[in-house]
């Protein structure tokens, strides 16, 4: 499988992609307190978010990281 990547999605990634396939951002602002306004930005790649702001989307989204600290 020629141009495949063995990598795993990175958080952005996976937050991004959680993001798009939520029904509504007012509805995760409203669930995490993220305001919609940084979620779209973030979307669109034109913002970062904090990291206690991507830690209250994952635990929203159930969403982990295959990434380890050693």
């Amino acid at each position: 499988m020629a141009g495949k990547s063995n990598r795993n999605p990175t958080m952005t990634e996976l937050l991004r992609q959680a993001l798009r396939d939520c029904e509504s951002l007012n509805a995760v602002e409203k669930a995490t307190g993220v305001k919609r306004q940084t979620l779209a930005k973030f979307m669109r790649g034109e913002q970062t978010i904090r990291l206690d702001s991507a830690d209250l989307l994952a635990a929203h989204f159930h969403v982990q990281s295959g990434h380890s600290v050693t």
